[in-house]
């Protein structure tokens, strides 16, 4: 990767698709941002690939919306990044969860995907 702000910019676009999935309520479409073998650890047990992805996300309640913000990103190689992220989960009928997420990203056949996902609660 060249800069940090190609870095940035390639996180952002991973993010906003899995945003606008979220907020969509479109779990197949969610779990097409991972990799076929994503671990996936959201607030519950732990999945390993997409169907795991598509199962937690449908379980999640209509009305469900994810405001992220990009704290830090780093290269992990050519073809890898590693992305740290402050997200809020937003809900129609309960406290919005904060949490912080971990996220690597790799980029397969020229488009970059989440291969780990990790959330832990924010106070």
């Amino acid at each position: 990767m060249d800069s940090t702000e190609t870095q940035r910019t390639a996180l952002r676009d991973v993010m906003d698709r899995w945003k606008a999935a979220v907020d969509a309520h479109e779990p197949q479409q969610v779990a097409a941002v991972f990799t076929e073998d994503a671990i996936f650890q959201g607030l519950r047990p732990y999945s390993v690939g997409r169907p795991g992805v598509a199962e937690y996300y449908d379980s999640q309640p209509l009305g469900l919306v994810a405001d992220y913000e990009v704290l830090e990103v780093r290269a992990l190689g050519e073809e890898a990044l590693l992305g740290y992220l402050s997200v809020d989960f937003s809900f129609s009928d309960r406290p919005t969860i904060p949490v912080t997420l971990t996220v690597v990203l790799r980029r397969l056949d020229g488009e970059w995907y989440i291969a780990h996902y990790q959330v832990s609660r924010r106070d």
